[in-house]
């Protein structure tokens, strides 16, 4: 808290233009001489003279992240769908190379994780980049295998 003996100290005077040639601000008020910037009412803070800005030339990046992770994530629930409808086959090894050709999973996508919701019936083998615990239980469980790439 600011003790008031020492109130002076923040109190500055305010800097009056205009009063004369001896103030040091007077006649043009520190503005320079002629041209836009020395009338009042302006406002040119990012006006390029009819040209493109800057801020409009260069293309919107928001919060997208330049160089963000595509991790696929896929639920074992959704593989046991896939395995129903014969998109994927019981006894083939699953990997992101596979899913991409039979466009189940994004192509862009970088890395494969395997998530544990929903339950699988089919002994699998899987060859993700990424898995959960619960997931590597239920497939240990129904005697399938997930490898983890390095």
């Amino acid at each position: 808290m600011i003790s008031l003996n020492n109130r002076e100290k923040f109190i500055k005077a305010k800097i009056r233009v205009g009063r004369g040639i001896g103030s040091g601000k007077g006649k043009t008020s520190g503005r320079g001489v002629k041209g836009q910037k020395s009338r009042s009412g302006v406002a040119i803070k990012s006006f390029e003279g009819g040209q493109m800005p800057l801020y409009r030339r260069l293309p919107k990046r928001g919060f997208n992240p330049i160089s963000k992770k595509m991790v696929t994530v896929l639920n074992l629930q959704k593989i046991q769908t896939y395995i129903d409808k014969k998109s994927i086959k019981s006894g083939d090894t699953i990997n992101s190379e596979t899913l991409k050709k039979l466009k189940l999973i994004n192509k862009n996508s970088k890395k494969l994780k395997i998530l544990g919701t929903g339950e699988i019936k089919s002994k699998i083998n899987i060859e993700a980049d990424l898995a959960s615990k619960s997931a590597i239980e239920k497939l240990e469980k129904i005697g399938g295998s997930l490898q983890i790439k390095k």
